[in-house]
């Protein structure tokens, strides 16, 4: 028989029935969680309204699901690998949904952090296994490519996605319905999983290491912890004292992994450039793209004064820009090369960060739409080109554990994008000079949130309330201008950066190697 018959015979014995549709059910997973990072953004004001958070209260609720997501990928990754991915993501999906209920009908700023951090353990469960199923289910290395591009899409529209889903919920229903939205979809995958996906873990795992895992944990959330806590408030010693214990962990960590015979994750893959420069380039992606459409969201609704679809609506052209990028990203991977492919898009996303230095509050809809499209299309196209490198770069035996790394880059980064750019916008806010004769109470409440500052105006007369939102719309506009400067250069360094890492990384073309 020629090469030509046994590579058809290969590639006829190897596609999956059904795999098309089992990646459907996979997107619905990523998609879902995506959209539950950014869709507080929206329902921020009314959340604030009825729970009354403080300004730190506040930004925990935006990013303690993240946090928690991205100290657990690995374990998760690495439990998915040992149990099976098929039984890890149902199981997450089920606690998704149930802990979705717990945070819609949260009563306290406390109880909603408490809620978010468990929805972030489910959510932990759910976005390492659908890469790594995707990494099984298409072993054509073109055809996994797209299929990575479609999750891809998925991962980086579902930022954009969320501010839509949640305007059109807020108008009409309480802001909790933002999360029941999650019950019946849950539903739905656990259903059509169940039929369609297929199980795969790998046949020598060897023991999961409980300790790693709380290494692993404590480590990464007490670094972002203290990175957020001195950019708000500057250095203390209880923050340098929670920073050099999350050090310690995560160092803890990549020794123990070094010396276990069937560790958590393989610290060797970090040895190879490409690797590493995917990685790098993954989280700083995904923090300009979370950090841009979390606070561009309050600036649409509290300073420009649009309602919560009509913000949303605007913030949609990067979604329709990531999913166009996604689709294409590996393509032009292959055509051009890797590295042409993440650093442009880098370079996009940065260029999306930089119109956002020059909004005001009468910047009309058009500038808005374009850096959301350039933006999207940045993301997109970055994204899902080193989420491919990624995966590409190990055994399939591995493909949970070197999924949970793309997908705690993804999801490190959209916390350090609500914490990092967070806490500048916070930062120059809390500065602003509130009329004279505002009373101390008032002055207080505006200088936590801009929310605050447009609640507690109502008890002053027309003339000091005017007077005191505008100078909060104001200096919110500065803070958003700072980080949207700062997010743009670390992009464009990152742009500098992947170019040198990536020199030489390809993808892969034709039937993959490691088939059973």
């Amino acid at each position: 028989m020629t090469s030509s018959g046994r590579h058809q015979m290969a590639r006829n014995a190897i596609h999956h029935p059904g795999r098309w549709l089992a990646l459907g059910v996979l997107v619905l997973a990523v998609l879902l969680v995506a959209v539950d990072a950014t869709v507080l953004g929206l329902a921020t004001p009314f959340l604030s309204e009825d729970l009354q958070p403080s300004g730190t209260q506040l930004l925990w609720i935006g990013d303690v699901y993240s946090f928690v997501i991205a100290g657990l990928l690995v374990s998760m990754g690495s439990l998915g690998d040992r149990i099976g991915r098929k039984k890890l993501l149902l199981t997450g999906a089920v606690a998704f949904g149930a802990v979705s209920v717990l945070n819609a009908y949260a009563t306290s700023p406390e109880m909603m952090i408490l809620a978010r951090a468990l929805l972030g353990v489910a959510g932990a469960t759910l976005m390492p296994s659908t890469l790594a199923l995707i990494r099984n289910i298409f072993h054509d290395a073109e055809e996994r490519s797209f299929a990575i591009g479609i999750w891809g899409a998925a991962a980086s529209a579902g930022a954009a996605v969320g501010p839509v889903v949640g305007g059109f919920l807020l108008e009409n229903f309480w802001w909790g319905s933002v999360f029941l939205i999650n019950v019946p979809v849950m539903l739905i995958l656990v259903l059509v999983g169940i039929k369609l996906l297929p199980e795969s873990k790998d046949p020598s795992p060897g023991p999961w290491d409980l300790l790693s895992v709380g290494l692993s944990l404590v480590g990464i959330v007490c670094v972002v912890y203290a990175v957020k806590e001195a950019a708000a408030h500057g250095f203390r010693w209880d923050i340098g004292l929670t920073a050099a214990v999350g050090v310690a962990g995560l160092f803890w960590f990549v020794r123990r992994q070094l010396t276990l015979p069937s560790p958590l994750l393989d610290m060797r893959l970090f040895h190879h450039r490409g690797f590493s420069g995917a990685v790098l380039a993954d989280l700083l992606t995904i923090l300009g793209l979370s950090g841009l459409v979390f606070f561009l969201s309050q600036f649409l609704q509290l300073v420009q004064g649009r309602t919560p679809l009509e913000s949303g609506l605007i913030e949609l052209p990067a979604a329709a820009g990531a999913v166009a990028a996604g689709l294409a990203a590996g393509w032009v991977a292959r055509r051009l090369s890797v590295r042409i492919a993440v650093t442009g898009g880098l370079m996009a996303l940065g260029l999306g960060l930089l119109t956002c230095t020059i909004v005001t509050a009468d910047t009309g809809v058009t500038m808005l739409v374009a850096a959301m499209i350039v933006g999207g299309i940045g993301a997109g196209l970055a994204f899902t080109v080193t989420a491919d490198v990624i995966l590409s770069s190990v055994p399939k035996e591995q493909a949970g554990a070197a999924s949970a790394v793309s997908e705690t880059a993804y999801e490190l980064g959209a916390a350090l994008g609500i914490a990092l750019l967070g806490s500048i916008v916070t930062g120059i806010y809390r500065g602003f000079e509130v009329p004279s004769g505002t009373p101390a109470e008032v002055a207080d409440a505006a200088h936590d949130s801009l929310g605050g500052a447009v609640e507690s105006a109502a008890a002053l007369p027309a003339d000091r309330a005017a007077a005191l939102i505008s100078a909060a719309q104001d200096a919110f506009t500065d803070g958003f201008q700072a980080a949207a400067w700062v997010g743009s250069v670390v992009l464009f360094a990152t742009a500098v950066a992947a170019w040198f890492m990536l020199r030489g990384q390809k993808l892969a073309v034709g039937i993959v190697a490691d088939l059973d």
